[in-house]
Formats: C-alpha cells, sequence, structure tokens
C-alpha cells in the first residue's frame, strides 16, 4: 500500500486529494498547524476524517517538519500549505512568504537528508504569470503582481533547482482558478453564490465586490487534484499548467450566478473601492496541453456547469441551516 502525506489537508484542495488518494487505495497522512483544534470540517463533509491519520506541522519551523516527514515515511508528498488568499498577502507579506517559501524550502531540504526516494508536489499558482495576453503554457514569463504570486514564484524555482542539482522527484503543479462548495467564505466566488442565495431567499443585504473587469480562467477543484495525482505518476518529474484555457469575466460569474436564482444582479450588486487590490490581475487564462499530452488531463465541467454546482450547494447548506 502507498503512503501519502497531504500537507494543508484541511483545506479545499487538501479534503478533495484525500479523498481521491483513499479511493485509490493509499494509506493517507494530513498535516494542519494544530491538529487537535482543527475541526477538519472538510474532511468531515466527505466523510473521510476517520480514514485519514492526522498531525501537527509547521512548514515554517524545520524541525516541525522533519518531524512529520519521518512519522509519516510517505511516498508521495503533496505540498497544498500556506496562505492562501491573494488579498490578504498585500496585509500580511511577511507571514506569506514564510509559509509559502519557507515552508517549501523546509520540505525539499527535509527530502533530501533523509534520502527517501519520494515524490514531492508542490502546488504553484497561476498568479505567477500575471496578465496574460494569451493563455499561458509552461514557457511563459513570470510577472507577479502580489507578494502571494512572487512568493509562490520563489517556491516554483526552489522546486526546479533540488529535482535539477539533486536528483529529487519535485514538481510543481501551476493551477489557475477552481472552485468548489469547500471553497471558505472570504473567496469571492463563494461570496457571491453565498450571497445571491440568501437574497434569493429573501434577504434584504447587497454584495460589495471590487473590480468586476477581471478575467479569469475557472475549473473545478476535484478535477485539479486529480491532475496532481496524475502529475506525480508520470515517470518523469515535470511542471505542468493545470486549466480549463477558457476565460470568463468576474461580471459574467456574477450575472450568470444571479440569473440562475432569476435575480437581476445589478439590483443587487455595488462596487467598493475599498475592496480593490493595490495591483491586480486584468485577465488570466492558461494553457493546459501539455497536461492533456502528456498525463492524459482535461476540465469536465464547464464554466456554467461549475456555477450551478455551487447554487445547488449553497442552496442546500441554507436549508439545512434553516432547519437547524
Amino acid at each position: 500500500m502507498l503512503k501519502a502525506l497531504i500537507i494543508g489537508i484541511s483545506g479545499q484542495d487538501g479534503a478533495y486529494l484525500a479523498k481521491l488518494l483513499l479511493d485509490q487505495g493509499y494509506e493517507v497522512y494530513g498535516t494542519s498547524r494544530d491538529h487537535e483544534v482543527s475541526s477538519f470540517s472538510h474532511l468531515c463533509a466527505l466523510g473521510i476524517k476517520d480514514s485519514v491519520k492526522l498531525s501537527s506541522m509547521v512548514t515554517s519551523d524545520f524541525r516541525s517538519v522533519l518531524t512529520a516527514l519521518q512519522q509519516a515515511d510517505a511516498d508521495e508528498i503533496y505540498n497544498l500549505a500556506g496562505q492562501t488568499s491573494v488579498g490578504m498577502s498585500f496585509a500580511y507579506p511577511v507571514e506569506t512568504f514564510e509559509s509559502i517559501l519557507i515552508g517549501t524550502m523546509n520540505l525539499l531540504e527535509c527530502i533530501r537528508l533523509l534520502k527517501k526516494p519520494v515524490k514531492f508536489y508542490n502546488a504553484g499558482s497561476s498568479e505567477v504569470f500575471g496578465n496574460t495576453v494569451t493563455a499561458a503554457d509552461e514557457n511563459h514569463h513570470y510577472h507577479p503582481r502580489s507578494p502571494y504570486a512572487t512568493a509562490k514564484a520563489a517556491a516554483h524555482y526552489a522546486v526546479t533547482n533540488y529535482r535539477e542539482a539533486y536528483g529529487i522527484h519535485a514538481c510543481t503543479g501551476i493551477l489557475f482558478n477552481h472552485e468548489s462548495p469547500l471553497r471558505p467564505p472570504r473567496f469571492v466566488t463563494r461570496k457571491i453564490v453565498s450571497t445571491a442565495v440568501r437574497i434569493a431567499a429573501g434577504s434584504t443585504e447587497t454584495l460589495h465586490l471590487g473590480k468586476i473587469d477581471i478575467y479569469r480562467d475557472w475549473g473545478w477543484a476535484p478535477d485539479y487534484v486529480d491532475a496532481m495525482w496524475r502529475i506525480l505518476q508520470h515517470p518523469a518529474p515535470d511542471d505542468y499548467v493545470i486549466a480549463t484555457g477558457e476565460m470568463h469575466s468576474l461580471e459574467d460569474f456574477v450575472r450568470i450566478s444571479f440569473e440562475k436564482l432569476g435575480l437581476d444582479w445589478k439590483e443587487h450588486v455595488v462596487s467598493d473601492p475599498t475592496l480593490f487590490r493595490p495591483s491586480d490581475i486584468k485577465r488570466s487564462c492558461g494553457n493546459p496541453a501539455k497536461a492533456r499530452e502528456k498525463l492524459g488531463w482535461s476540465a469536465t465541467k464547464k464554466f456554467d456547469q461549475i456555477i450551478e454546482e455551487l447554487i445547488n450547494a449553497e442552496q442546500s447548506a441554507d436549508a439545512a441551516r434553516r432547519i437547524r
């Protein structure tokens, strides 16, 4: 039985990846900053919490990382930890760098010192590209426009360096935006859908958003964790762009979300300058041709289907809350 260690298992991707690996027959270990106080609500929602061996790890603490890796003794390590909000990275740039770059460096160095053959996956981000005039592939130039993106770019280069210098089977998945009902409420897609559902149910609130004339490549999170697994199954370690190849505006996301609920979004949404970022990406789209060719991977859900899934999940959750 293969053993996998998911660092940051309490997040959206960590939970879906844990389910995928369990279904594949893996023995799954997972870490969070403090597993004794974390609710692991996503694992509970997927009905798999009791199937995962949980422990604590602070990725910026080298000793904590070394201990967790020795205890799990895993064949595959998935690094999904770190500060995940682009917006928050402007307020906490140093903490963002520590959690993403230093955390990744600690993991790579521990893998090097332990000398056990292991496959390492690093969660990269499309944010490293900045604005993409054409769909970005693996050779597209980097132009990070936030502390988060800068940290992700540095971590990606660290993974490449350890792969080339020490022969470690280390890969980076450069994932574009991917959504699911497990997204935290602070993420804009979840914010839009949950507010629209409440308004459709009778709420008189107004949805406050920043810039909506931005374009993103949105995918479905369960598809993207499948790509993570496929990346590590390929015989040669490499980096891959994971995306749908289609781009839609945030205004489209808002409009369709409200229309599916019988609402006119213009009656319920206002632009709030306090939510504007110091710098933002206007257009972001990926080219997944390499993943399609080498991994046999492609996105399964279209833009409208993703929104429909999010609305259905939010309506079910809202109905459950009302019953309680």
